[in-house]
């Protein structure tokens, strides 16, 4: 859909960023960032220094630091995921088929955070 204002085209986005951009491993780095944004709410929810983050994910202050920044290229999804895991969170992760209105299967993440993780229809 593109609609026109003061001769400059307007394009809605895919949902993904890195996709729209046309960048690759665009599911991927979607994905990470996703994952990065559950871990940087619950260790701000815990109000984690960024020592005490590292602490309670078995790596040094520095690799906190780029995790609070979104620097993700060093960090897997499997490392992400087991991130979580450290911070007290269950990973769920679920195939199913995809809708046949959409041409391609996708990778999705929610994250289901505070009051909301008992209601599993809630995204965050």
């Amino acid at each position: 859909m593109t609609k026109k204002m003061d001769n400059r085209a307007v394009i809605a986005s895919s949902g993904n960023v890195f996709s729209d951009l046309g960048l690759p491993n665009a599911e991927e780095k979607q994905t990470k960032v996703r994952l990065a944004l559950a871990i940087n709410q619950i260790i701000e929810s815990k109000r984690l220094t960024q020592a005490a983050g590292a602490k309670a994910l078995g790596v040094n202050q520095p690799k906190i630091s780029a995790l609070r920044n979104y620097q993700l290229k060093g960090f897997s999804v499997e490392r992400l995921m087991n991130f979580l895991t450290a911070l007290d969170r269950d990973v769920e992760i679920v195939i199913r088929a995809k809708p046949g209105t959409r041409k391609a299967g996708e990778i999705r993440v929610r994250a289901l955070l505070g009051a909301r993780q008992g209601n599993r229809n809630s995204a965050a």
